[in-house]
């Protein structure tokens, strides 16, 4: 088995944020590669109208409080800000981080965050169709920033969509985000492929990551890789229970 990246997905939703602040100090300490928040404004299970926090400003609050892993909102809605506000949050919080943070985006999906904080939910189309161009001005945007970003400061496109998402990943993407279970994941992965080849980009340019179900996917590491994945991200949420990230690493030190 190959060495693979480990991360975790901290769900800012029913908890604190002294819980999400210690759930990502000790995800950092264990020594996950990758810590990711998420971007919407309301909790996705449990409590509709229960306790949730915003990713950007959790997102930068966690810049300050880890030292190694690489940080990221998992992925941030296009729709929800101006590209160019966008990539100039990223730099502003790489800068913070010491060039640990990932620039995720999205077309959007939830649609009661759109209504509820006055957005135009559109439909899907028109949302890919922003997408497109908000990448192009995000990609603009940061090489007219001065300062310039401390790290890398990598684009993940997060999605699956297989006529224009995956495009967009071949495209300008640096990292690619899927799901499982397996079979999906293997297939969308060779739709992305075939993507590279149409647009002329060497598929081993993008990073190849999972965001895994559950717990229980931690038992088919070796299947995931084999479908193409290089980086598994576990979902945890309050009260953050780490077990299977550490299950995660201790697999990938292993191979």
């Amino acid at each position: 088995m190959r060495r693979f990246k480990v991360g975790v997905q901290l769900e800012p939703q029913h908890c604190s944020i002294d819980e999400l602040r210690r759930a990502w100090r000790d995800a950092d300490d264990l020594g996950v590669d990758s810590i990711f928040t998420w971007d919407h404004f309301f909790a996705l299970s449990g409590d509709p109208d229960g306790r949730h926090y915003e990713g950007w400003m959790t997102l930068a609050a966690a810049c300050c409080d880890t030292q190694r892993a690489s940080l990221g909102v998992l992925v941030s809605c296009n729709s929800y800000r101006s590209p160019d506000l966008l990539a100039d949050m990223a730099r502003t919080a790489d800068h913070v981080s010491g060039g640990r943070v990932i620039l995720g985006i999205g077309a959007g999906w939830n649609e009661r965050d759109y209504d509820e904080y006055g957005f135009g939910f559109g439909t899907a189309g028109s949302r890919l169709r922003d997408l497109e161009a908000g990448l192009l001005r995000v990609k603009a945007r940061l090489v007219r920033l001065h300062p310039p970003p401390v790290g890398p400061l990598p684009i993940l496109i997060g999605g699956e969509g297989e006529r224009v998402t995956l495009r967009l990943v071949a495209e300008h993407a640096d990292i690619w985000n899927g799901f499982g279970p397996i079979d999906h994941f293997r297939h969308k992965n060779e739709v992305l492929n075939e993507w590279c080849r149409r647009v002329g980009r060497d598929p081993t340019q993008i990073e190849r990551s999972v965001l895994l179900r559950d717990r229980a996917d931690v038992d088919h590491v070796d299947d995931f890789l084999e479908a193409g994945a290089q980086h598994l991200l576990l979902p945890s949420r309050a009260p953050f229970d780490l077990s299977g990230v550490e299950r995660l690493l201790a697999v990938s030190m292993s191979s």
